[in-house]
């Protein structure tokens, strides 16, 4: 009878939930109770909106616990571990019975996060436990030649998940191709959409598939040179890499003639990044490893030929690097089988927004927008009327709900105007504004321009200024084409991938939801009711019973009105704070 183990998520999301409080209580119990139960860390299982997560593991099986606190475990304790009994109201997931989170699993193919939420991120042996460093021992054992790891990838279809969805095998192979002593690979774990959150989640959960992948890479063009770049703000993926690593050169997966292997020699460094959004576009990247302004420069010629000090780069994501163990591995084949023509295996999306289920998904690619939002996500919150997601970061687009039967893979994302990005999916419903949508986005893109081009530096300042106009009640006729003819002048004025997609919220709201623009200049209306200078709040007389609760709470005394009379709202001094919508039980208040 093997041993019961008890994993705690503590990536920073379960950490944020109250994670380490439930893992420092499990560890009293167990201390002061003297058990014998095995306790260990784990990272994110995805199941964000769930968090903090339990999973014990014993002879009759698994079950991941959900929504636990410093009490529940207690029970768990008691009941679980000690009474062989689990305890079902808290089951979140198990093979031995089905529970209403069961839907959320479905249709998930698990290549890049195969690891996260099932062993220590700390801990090598862990990793290597469940396959982890075989696909290195693989090439050497075998004598894989590089140009045979190339073709590995190339035929897996594998394209690069942080962008524009560039084959990987083909930057290889480019880089490959370029005549230098010295060549370098680089994992961008700098993006800043939401997408970064599943980055972060992978170095967190599963940091050595991704060095695994670098080593790889490296074997294969030639390097001998690994920086992982990574923003500041994620402490503890930072904490968990340079453990990574130390344990890594130690069992010979990192440094010279790695695992014995004569004349492969490959090391990494982190460096950290100070959070620039435009750091996430490659040659800004670079510039900022070499301690420079992380600014773009123009390509050609393309890091692949001469990229970190000159010389020949590979750059890929953290999602990249994290498949390529499993497909050097398993073969081109394992990975291929998923997804569409085009757009070969899975990608993870980081579910966020109007959504019942936010968190991390991975999905074959071709599955429909549709099917992650209703059968992963669980749908929109307060059973409201899905109205939009936008996908592919603060740079992405919104594809509206008649279109979400598209399936996602890039060249359909792509026609709609929207980008995969890194995996951002942000869900609206139908309380959401899309001009504002639009100026929330631009606010982002525009104060992180570095400010090189001038149509991204004063264009996209325009725009905000013209959206925010339209948001407060001051759109004139004319500014829907003045918006749609400065957008376009961006795409094709700026340097980089931050200027030429940061119109995309502008130019497919304006696509998709005109309407609601034509609504907020014509008729001085927010069709959302959500801009707050375009709304008005009135009493419906025929409702008020004169509780006086709407004028207590006012904060500003702009309602009038004698006990169980009709009461007033002065529009002169109302803020249109909401207070006395929310606060009256007997919906007196009329939002228009």
């Amino acid at each position: 009878m093997k041993p019961t183990k008890v994993l705690v998520g503590l990536a920073s999301c379960g950490i944020a939930a109250g994670a380490n409080k439930v893992y420092e209580k499990i560890e009293a119990i167990k201390h002061n109770e003297k058990l014998t139960f095995e306790l260990t860390k784990t990272g994110c299982v995805g199941m964000c909106y769930r968090e903090p997560l339990v999973e014990v593991i014993d002879d009759t099986g698994s079950y991941l616990y959900g929504e636990i606190d410093e009490q529940k475990i207690t029970e768990i304790i008691e009941k679980h571990i000690k009474g062989k009994e689990p305890v079902k109201e808290y089951i979140v997931k198990t093979d031995l019975f089905e529970n209403p989170d069961d839907s959320y699993w479905k249709n998930q193919v698990k290549i890049a996060l195969r690891n996260c939420g099932i062993i220590n991120p700390e801990d090598i042996e862990e990793y290597e436990q469940y396959g982890g460093y075989q696909a290195i021992k693989k090439l050497i054992n075998q004598n894989i030649q590089p140009e045979q790891v190339i073709q590995t990838i190339i035929d897996s279809g594998l394209r690069g998940r942080g962008g524009g969805g560039f084959p990987t095998g083909m930057k290889w192979k480019f880089a490959y191709q370029s005549k230098s002593e010295q060549k370098y690979v680089i994992c961008n774990a700098d993006e800043g959409d939401p997408g970064a959150f599943m980055d972060r989640s992978l170095l967190e959960g599963d940091p050595h598939s991704v060095l695994e992948g670098m080593t790889i890479a490296a074997y294969a063009i030639g390097a001998t040179e690994g920086v992982i770049y990574c923003r500041a703000e994620y402490p503890l993926a930072i904490k968990r890499l340079n453990i990574a690593i130390e344990q890594a050169r130690k069992k010979g997966y990192l440094g010279n003639n790695i695992y014995g292997k004569q004349g492969w020699n490959f090391d990494i460094y982190v460096k950290e990044g100070a959070g620039a959004f435009v750091c996430g576009e490659e040659t800004a990247l670079m510039a900022s490893v070499e301690g420079k302004r992380g600014m773009p420069r123009k390509r050609p010629p393309f890091p692949a030929v001469s990229g970190l000090w000159k010389k020949p780069t590979n750059i890929n994501n953290v999602e990249t690097y994290a498949n390529v163990p499993y497909i050097i591995l398993n073969g081109a084949e394992s990975y291929n089988k998923y997804g569409t023509e085009k757009s070969k295996g899975t990608k993870v999306f980081a579910l966020t927004g109007k959504i019942n289920r936010g968190g991390l998904v991975e999905v074959p690619m071709g599955i429909s927008i549709n099917d992650v939002i209703f059968k992963l996500g669980g749908g929109i919150q307060q059973n409201k009327k899905f109205k939009a997601v936008q996908l592919g970061g603060p740079s992405g687009g919104c594809i509206p709900d008649y279109l979400s039967d598209i399936p996602i893979d890039y060249e359909s994302i792509t026609s709609t105007g929207a980008i995969m990005g890194s995996g951002g999916m942000v869900v609206m419903d139908e309380t959401t504004c899309m001009v504002d949508i639009a100026r929330f986005f631009l606010d982002f893109t525009q104060k992180e321009s570095c400010g090189k081009c001038t149509f991204c530096r004063i264009g996209t300042k325009r725009l905000l200024e013209i959206l925010t106009r339209i948001c407060e009640g001051e759109g004139s006729e004319g500014d829907i084409e003045l918006l749609e003819s400065l957008s376009q002048q961006i795409k094709d004025s700026s340097l980089c991938g931050l200027g030429q997609t940061a119109p995309n919220p502008v130019l497919t709201t304006i696509k998709y939801f005109r309407h609601e623009y034509e609504a907020h200049i014509r008729d001085k209306k927010c069709p959302a009711k959500s801009c707050k200078k375009l709304i008005t709040y009135t009493v419906i007389e025929e409702k008020c019973t004169g509780c006086t609760v709407c004028a207590k709470n006012c904060p500003v005394n702009a309602i009038t009105g004698e006990r169980k009379q009709i009461h007033f709202i002065d529009q002169n001094i109302c803020i249109k704070c909401g207070v006395c919508y929310t606060k009256c039980k007997f919906e007196a208040i009329n939002l228009s």
